[in-house]
């Protein structure tokens, strides 16, 4: 058992990924804030306009499919890193509901 544990703690590819989860961390709090920037910003047009800034209602909804893919890193449910190391949309198979239009 010990020798297992001391053969895990010598893998390079462990050190790595620590190494990038602790970057994507920091990426992801920051990211975070942006979609409060965005949040806001959407209810700021809605108050005024009577609908959702479609400009950004699509920039939101690329900030939550790259928060996606970073906690899918964290959560070790991916190896692949994301961007700047891998395209920004990814996740081909991630469904998400298109946009509504606006009524108005």
């Amino acid at each position: 058992m010990d020798e297992q544990i001391n053969y895990n703690l010598k893998q390079l590819s462990s050190w790595k990924r620590i190494f990038f989860m602790l970057i994507f961390a920091a990426i992801g709090s920051l990211v975070r804030m942006l979609l409060w920037a965005v949040i806001i910003l959407q209810v700021v047009s809605t108050l005024i306009t009577g609908k959702a800034n479609v400009n950004t209602l699509n920039f939101g909804r690329s900030l939550s499919i790259y928060t996606y893919h970073i906690l899918l890193f964290l959560t070790f449910n991916t190896e692949t890193l994301p961007f700047p190391f891998s395209d920004w949309n990814m996740t081909a198979e991630l469904n998400l509901p298109e946009p509504k239009k606006s009524a108005k």
